[in-house]
């Protein structure tokens, strides 16, 4: 009887234990339907058709995306690539007012990339904190890849949102389109946050180089130069690549230099051009850049692969100037440019274009540098600003083509220099 009694109890208890047990599996069940039903929700609301999407809630990035997706953008001169203009606008471009004087923001920065190169954003834009316009290459698949994530990077980063305009170059046979069906890659990038992104964009970073992205596929250098120029109503614009930074506070230093000295319409300003080992941290002012340049942590740029191309910028008289880097930004010394110069600088919105029949490596900013040269423009390099890529540029790390490219494009930079001629007829200089 007493046997029986605590078998009995034994029964209960087990019972109980097997229904609790089965709560929890239903619970769990049901947590993860409810969390797929929210990743399908969030999805929707960051990605999803009109149909899926809360009818409620209007996403005006969202909806200024599909806009800009459904114009199937426009073909460039050549009819071989496709434009999406401003395919993510800035909250600094969208609330410009038509008809501004477009000196109400004086500078404004250009840069191009693949997707692959996308992650230097990040520290470009924590350097810059101004507006800046980005055109992006992308071929086959990372042409939806790149309209995903320029769209997650205006969500969810206020600076990106707040300052960053996006534009996307693929070619003309491809179309962009919103990345509705790719849950499996983008349904996470809500609860990544801003730096979850940008990790994930780094994760690509090795994916192949600018040069190398595919058979027969040509990164259109120059073209994207023109778009991210044009794709900005600053007054002045810096053209730089994406692995650049400027020094600090530049924007706020050339402002300062407005209100006493424009540049006359036929100058540009030149920002001395260096290169950091990858170990190092950017410098931030020139001060600190002399520090490390004494002690070879920095040097010219390209100044084993080719010293001859930023030469004429004199480094010694700037590196000596009586300033070392103290005082207001001003204009140091005037010189003349040199073949094979290829200077980075602030210019006039209205300064010659790029010369988009230059792609691939060789001779894409040399040819511009040229034709500023003949059109009786002068360069006047400026006292405390400068701009750093990061990493040596060394023999070794570039694609297998480079060689065959800089070859091709030799060619066709003297064919464009007989053409400035026919451009230019009255002026007497020559590259």
């Amino acid at each position: 009887m007493h046997f029986s009694k605590k078998c009995s109890v034994f029964k209960v208890v087990l019972s109980a234990l097997l229904i609790v047990a089965l709560l929890q599996l239903l619970y769990l069940s049901f947590l993860s339907k409810l969390h797929g039903k929210q990743q399908r929700y969030k999805y929707s609301e960051l990605f999803g058709s009109k149909k899926t999407a809360n009818q409620g809630e209007k996403n005006p990035r969202r909806e200024h995306l599909r806009y800009s997706l459904s114009t199937g953008g426009i073909f460039d001169g050549s009819g071989q690539y496709r434009v999406y203009k401003n395919l993510i606008k800035s909250d600094f471009s969208t609330n410009q007012k038509p008809g501004a004087d477009p000196r109400s923001h004086h500078l404004a920065l250009a840069t191009h990339t693949t997707i692959n190169n996308l992650h230097h954003l990040s520290s470009l834009l924590e350097r810059w904190q101004n507006p800046l316009s980005v055109a992006i290459f992308a071929n086959g698949q990372d042409v939806k890849f790149a309209t995903a994530f320029v769209y997650a990077l205006s969500l969810f980063c206020p600076q990106v949102q707040a300052l960053v305009d996006f534009h996307l170059v693929c070619h003309s046979g491809e179309m962009a389109s919103f990345p509705d069906q790719d849950r499996e890659h983008f349904a996470g990038l809500e609860e990544m946050g801003c730096s979850g992104v940008f990790a994930k964009l780094e994760s690509n970073r090795n994916k192949f180089k600018n040069y190398a992205i595919g058979n027969n596929v040509s990164y259109p250098n120059n073209l994207l130069r023109n778009v991210a120029r044009s794709g900005t109503d600053a007054a002045y614009i810096l053209v730089i690549d994406i692995d650049m930074i400027p020094s600090a506070n530049l924007h706020h230093q050339f402002v300062t230099m407005l209100m006493r000295r424009e540049p006359a319409a036929d100058e540009v300003l030149v920002l001395p051009a260096f290169e950091i080992r990858h170990t190092r941290k950017m410098p931030a002012t020139k001060a600190e850049l002399l520090q490390l340049y004494q002690v070879g942590e920095v040097r010219p740029f390209y100044d084993e692969l080719c010293p001859r191309c930023q030469a004429p910028t004199n480094y010694s008289q700037w590196v000596n100037l009586a300033s070392r880097g103290s005082g207001p930004l001003e204009v140091a010394y005037t010189i003349n440019w040199a073949d094979p110069w290829e200077p980075f600088y602030i210019g006039a919105r209205t300064v010659p274009l790029y010369d988009e029949n230059f792609r691939q490596y060789g001779f894409n900013r040399i040819s511009q540098a040229c034709e500023l040269h003949i059109a009786g423009y002068r360069f006047s390099v400026l006292s405390n600003a400068f701009v750093v890529h990061r990493g040596f540029k060394v023999q070794g790390e570039f694609h297998r083509r480079k060689d065959e490219e800089n070859r091709k494009n030799r060619m066709l930079f003297r064919s464009f220099k007989e053409s400035l001629k026919a451009k230019y007829p009255n002026s007497p200089r020559r590259c």
